[in-house]
């Protein structure tokens, strides 16, 4: 099992506020994402860069919590990035902000020997380059929305129409190297609803996670991701229409439906899914 390839939810916690570190590891989410850019203010960073590693260096082995660092081309960005090159801090993976070429993604790597990478795609540029971004090296295992920032640079609302070619883009590029997507979060914490009417549009397009900024958010994402009594049924009937065969059998009808290969792909993933 891969923690990032696997994973449905990722769960922010600001970088400046450790009291909150352990508690949103004890949520259900299933990656913790410790924040370093954005949420921490400029004046707080160092503190809070000094806390993480603490944080991370205490974890036990198989632990699934990472860290933010800040965009490659920033004094902040590399502070961090050998920050965890000269700790004992062990992150689950790190996820690089303002990701917008596959160079930085391979420097990042260069300087994180093993460590699993996200690419945090928050840019026009980054959204042209996400085929490039998703297979630049074989550490960057998950490309994630920054839809905010992105739609600031867009000059456009931050909707769902405005962002659905840029959402599109990424699950290409993420389904293309074989690689995870992440959706940006919903931001409205108090509608439920509205998270798992998105949640589900976006495992629609091809998104395999969610990520989260508050832990109430957790239980809805994994909810909305999870398959339907109906979608069970119908994939263990596909199963077990083809048999010990499974993704070499034959062409079969199952109840007057073609079933071949990619349908018993799609059948064996949702129920390796439904098993988490």
């Amino acid at each position: 099992m891969n923690p990032v390839r696997d994973a449905r939810s990722l769960l922010f916690v600001p970088g400046h506020r450790p009291e909150r570190f352990a508690k949103a590891e004890a949520t259900a989410a299933d990656l913790v994402c410790i924040d370093l850019e954005d949420a921490v203010p400029p004046v707080e960073r160092v503190d809070a860069r000094r806390a993480v590693l603490e944080h991370l260096s205490a974890l036990p082995a198989g632990h699934r919590t990472g860290v933010r660092v800040s965009r490659w081309a920033s004094t902040d960005g590399l502070r961090d990035v050998l920050a965890l090159v000269d700790a004992a801090a062990q992150p689950a993976f790190v996820m690089l902000a303002k990701a917008d070429s596959a160079e930085a993604l391979r420097l990042l790597a260069a300087h994180l020997p093993g460590t699993a990478l996200i690419a945090l795609i928050e840019s026009p540029r980054g959204v042209a380059a996400a085929g490039d971004i998703a297979t630049a090296h074989p550490q960057v295992q998950a490309l994630m929305l920054g839809g905010v920032d992105l739609a600031a640079e867009l000059g456009a609302s931050f909707g769902w129409d405005a962002l659905l070619h840029a959402r599109g883009a990424l699950a290409n590029a993420a389904a293309a190297a074989g690689i995870a997507c992440i959706d940006v979060p919903w931001l409205d914490v108090a509608d439920d609803a509205g998270l798992a009417a998105e949640t589900r549009r976006v495992a629609g397009l091809g998104f395999s996670a969610k990520s989260c900024i508050h832990p109430q958010q957790v239980a809805a994402v994994h909810a909305a991701l999870a398959p339907t009594a109906a979608e069970l049924d119908r994939a263990r009937r596909v199963v077990a229409a083809v048999g010990d065969a499974g993704l070499d059998a034959a062409a079969v009808l199952v109840e007057g439906r073609l079933v071949d290969r990619p349908v018993v792909l799609a059948a064996l993933r949702l129920l390796a899914r439904a098993g988490r």
